[in-house]
Order: structure tokens, then sequence, then C-alpha cells
């Protein structure tokens, strides 16, 4: 999920700074330019953290900046299928939940959420079950596995992730705590 990772990306030193091309100033320019941003190859780069190698600058024609290759170690989100995540209910809709996982948000559908059927409550922003009076809400903890993956680099936040919490040991963090203590007493 987290990685500390070394990459490579090539850096505009606008004519301004070029008397003083620093590792701070080039760590300034990765980050103004790659935190926050989707790649299929490495996730979501969460921090640039040191500057380990800049080559030498390149001058294009009709560009006024001076470009170089740099080196640098970054943290970076990338989310496996059938990971395994703990996450925050951030939203709730008529059709699921969104879970916030990092620095994205997964869609727990409906359908991926219970047996039961869930109502959706707008004014309460949860999904409620008649049978079992359970509820999710914004706020709520909740473990889900991640089933679905579709990155778009352009628009990070059209990426897709979808998660399940239908399965064993999945769900509300409440309710995984409630079914333990049933089957503890059931065994006794």
């Amino acid at each position: 999920m987290y990685k500390r990772v070394t990459l490579r990306d090539t850096v505009e030193v606008p004519p301004r700074f070029l008397a003083d091309v620093s590792d701070q100033l080039v760590k300034e320019l990765l980050q103004d330019k790659l935190e926050g941003r989707m790649d299929e190859q490495v996730g979501s780069v969460v921090s640039v953290v040191d500057v380990v190698d800049i080559g030498d600058g390149s001058v294009l024609p009709g560009k006024p900046g001076v470009y170089y290759q740099a080196e640098f170690d970054a943290i970076t989100f990338d989310p496996d299928m059938q990971e395994v995540i703990d996450g925050e209910v951030v939203e709730v809709v008529n059709f699921g939940a969104f879970v916030g996982i990092g620095p994205v948000d997964g869609l727990l559908h409906v359908s991926q959420i219970s047996d039961e059927y869930l109502a959706f409550d707008e004014e309460g922003q949860q999904l409620a079950s008649r049978e079992s009076n359970q509820t999710l809400g914004v706020g709520d903890a909740v473990r889900a596995r991640i089933v679905t993956k579709s990155i778009d680099e352009r628009n990070p936040r059209d990426s897709k992730i979808g998660l399940t919490a239908k399965q064993p040991g999945l769900g509300k963090h409440g309710w995984l705590q409630k079914k333990r203590e049933q089957e503890a007493t059931a065994g006794e």
C-alpha cells in the first residue's frame, strides 16, 4: 500500500532560480509537479522525501527554463488487488459508501456491504438494515478488500477502486466486534 521508492523525473527550473540549483529547490519543484498525482506504475505520489541526484541541465529550443533529470526518493500509495485495508467512511450515497483509504477513496457498493437489505437514510447519512438494526455511516471504521482498480492518470479523481466487505473478517469494525462476542458466548 504505502511504499518508499526511488524514482526519476525531469524537472524544469525557471530562469530566476538558475543561480542556485540546489537539492532543496529541485525537491520543491518535484513536490509541486508530482505530489497528489496518480501514475499506473507507482500509484499516487504522497510525498517527495529526498533528492538523491541531479543530472546535468538541458536547454530546449523555445523554452525559457533548464531541464534537469532528477533521481529522488518518494512515498507512494499504490493499493494492491485483493489487499485488505482499513479505512473510514467519508460519504454515504444511495448506492453505497465511499471509504477513505489513504489519499484516495474506494467505493463499497451497497451489494458488497451485507447480505441484508440496506436502506439509504439521506437525513442520517447512513445505510441501515431493518433486520439487524445495523448501520453504516460517515465516520465509521471499516475493513474491506480491494476487488477492482482502475487508475486514471489524467484525472486522478476519476480513478476507481472497488471494495467488498462480504467476506469473513470484513465489515464495519463494530459489527466485527459484535460478531466475535456472539461467537464467544455461543461457544460457552
